[in-house]
C-alpha cells in the first residue's frame, strides 16, 4: 500500500537531483563561458578630445572585383572613420558595427557560430556621426589597413586613441580579405583570399600571388585616399568636409596590412607610415622607400628576422616540426634579406625598428581583449593585453606626432625606462 507513494517520491527526488545537477553544470558552464568570453571594456582613449565615428560605402568604377561577386562587378569597400568630436549626448556606438558578422568571425577561428556573441554587448568610446571638434580647423589624416581575415573594428582602440589626440583615422575593410563585411543593402561578403593559396604551390608562385593580392590592397588605400579628397572638397557629403589636413597624411597597418601601409607610402601624398608586424610584399618591384617609416614587430617575428641577420639556418628537425622544406626557407631568407634592407633605408630616413617583448602577432589588434583563451593558445603573447595596447599606442602616437604635427617625438629618440618591453633594433646590427 505504501509502495506506489515511495516510487513516486523516488522519481520526484531523482528529478530534483538531476535538475540540480543540470543547474550546477549550467552554472559551471556559464562561469567558464564568462571567463573565456567575457564582456569587457575597451581601453579608454587617453587624449583630451571626444571621438566621433562615421561609416562610408565606396565603389571604385575603375576596378573590376576579382575575388567575388558584386552587383555591378566593381570593387566595393566599407570604410569607417574615427575623428575628434564635440562632446556627444547619445550613447557610444557599439564595438561591433554589424552583429551578423560575428558568426563568420567565429568560423574564421574554427569555433561554433555562437562563440563571439558576447561582443555585441561591448561598447566603443565613439559617438556615431557626432559633430567634428572645433578645437582645430583641420586634423591630419591617417589611413589604416587590417590584416588577412581581420576587420576594421579590430583596430578600434588604435583609431580611437589617435582620434582623441587630434587625428582623423580611416580604417578600411578590404572586401573578401576580411572574415566578413556587411554592405548597406544587407549583403555580407566573407574571406576568399585564402582560396588563392594552396599547399601545392612552390614558394615563387605563392609569393607572386601575395604580391598581386598586395597590389590590390594598396590600390584600396590609394582609392580611399582619393575619396577623402572628394570628402574634403564636399563632392562626397560628410560632416568632415573641409576638416581634413591633406598636407599631413600618414598610414599604418597590421600583418599584410602593414605591408600595404609600406607599399601605399610610395604615393607622394603620404608622408609617413607604420608597419605593425607585417612582412613586406612587392620587394623586387621598385627601390626602397626613402621616407620615415616605423616598424613595430612582435618578439616572434623579430626572432625570425634575427635568424637572417645572424645567418642561422633551421635544423632538419626544426624544418620537420614546422612542416617546411629547406628550399622553401632558403627562398624566404632571401626575401627577408631584401626586407631588412628596406627596413634599414626607412630607419635611415627618420624611422625606427622596434620589437615588443612577449608579444605575438595578434597583440597588435583588439583580438587580444576578446578572450584569455587566445593567450592560452599562444595566439597572443604573455604580455597583458592592456600593457601591449598601451605601449603600441604610445609609440604610434609619438611617431605620428613627430612627423605629422612636428611635435614631441620623445619615444623615437631611443629606449625609455617607462617602456622596458620595447627594444630598439640598431641598423648597424642588421
Amino acid at each position: 500500500m505504501f509502495i506506489k507513494p515511495k516510487v513516486v517520491w523516488n522519481v520526484s527526488r531523482i528529478r530534483k537531483v538531476i535538475g540540480r545537477l543540470f543547474i550546477g553544470i549550467g552554472l559551471i558552464a556559464t562561469g567558464c563561458l564568462l571567463y573565456v568570453f567575457p564582456v569587457f571594456d575597451l581601453p579608454v582613449p587617453t587624449g583630451e578630445l571626444k571621438v566621433g565615428t562615421q561609416v562610408f560605402h565606396f565603389i571604385d568604377p575603375s576596378r573590376e572585383e576579382t575575388l567575388g561577386k558584386t552587383p555591378n562587378g566593381k570593387r566595393e569597400l566599407m570604410v569607417q572613420v574615427w575623428y575628434p568630436a564635440q562632446a556627444g549626448t547619445d550613447h557610444y556606438a557599439p564595438f561591433i558595427p554589424d552583429t551578423e558578422i560575428l558568426r563568420y568571425m567565429a568560423g574564421n577561428y574554427g569555433l561554433p557560430g555562437f562563440t563571439f556573441q558576447h561582443l555585441k554587448y561591448v561598447s566603443s568610446h565613439a559617438y556615431l556621426e557626432a559633430k567634428v571638434s572645433s578645437q582645430q580647423n583641420t586634423y591630419p589624416l591617417i589611413l589604416a589597413s587590417p590584416g588577412f581575415g581581420s576587420s576594421r573594428f579590430l583596430h578600434t582602440t588604435q583609431a580611437e586613441h589617435l582620434a582623441s589626440h587630434g587625428y582623423i583615422v580611416v580604417v578600411i575593410d578590404h572586401t573578401y580579405n576580411t572574415f566578413a563585411t556587411k554592405f548597406p543593402d544587407g549583403r555580407i561578403t566573407t574571406d576568399t583570399t585564402n582560396d588563392l593559396f594552396s599547399p601545392d604551390q612552390d614558394y615563387r608562385e605563392s609569393r607572386s600571388i601575395r604580391d598581386k593580392l598586395g597590389e590590390m590592397l594598396t590600390n584600396d588605400v590609394i582609392f580611399t585616399l582619393d575619396q577623402f579628397e572628394l570628402i574634403q572638397s564636399g563632392q562626397i557629403p560628410s560632416i568632415l568636409k573641409g576638416r581634413l589636413d591633406l598636407g599631413h597624411i600618414g598610414v599604418f597597418g597590421h600583418s599584410i596590412g602593414g605591408a600595404t601601409a609600406y607599399d601605399a607610402s610610395y604615393d607622394p601624398r603620404i608622408a609617413v607610415g607604420i608597419d605593425l608586424d607585417g612582412g613586406l610584399y612587392r620587394l623586387s618591384d621598385r627601390e626602397g622607400l626613402r621616407k620615415p617609416f616605423l616598424f613595430i614587430n612582435s618578439e616572434s617575428y623579430y626572432e625570425k628576422l634575427n635568424m637572417v641577420m645572424e645567418n642561422r639556418a633551421y635544423t632538419d628537425e626544426e624544418l620537420k616540426r614546422m612542416g617546411s622544406t629547406r628550399e622553401w626557407e632558403d627562398q624566404v631568407t632571401e626575401d627577408k634579406k631584401l626586407e631588412l634592407e628596406r627596413m634599414r633605408l626607412a630607419a635611415d630616413g627618420g624611422g625606427q625598428i622596434l620589437y615588443i617583448e612577449n608579444t605575438e602577432h595578434l597583440n597588435f589588434t583588439d583580438v587580444q581583449f576578446i578572450s584569455p583563451m587566445f593567450n592560452m593558445l599562444g595566439i597572443t603573447g604573455k604580455i597583458a593585453p592592456s600593457r601591449a595596447n598601451f605601449a603600441i599606442n604610445a609609440y604610434m602616437l609619438d611617431f605620428f606626432n613627430l612627423y605629422l604635427k612636428q611635435q614631441k617625438g620623445t619615444l623615437m629618440k631611443g629606449p625609455n625606462s617607462y617602456y622596458p618591453e620595447v627594444t630598439f633594433v640598431k641598423t648597424h646590427d642588421m
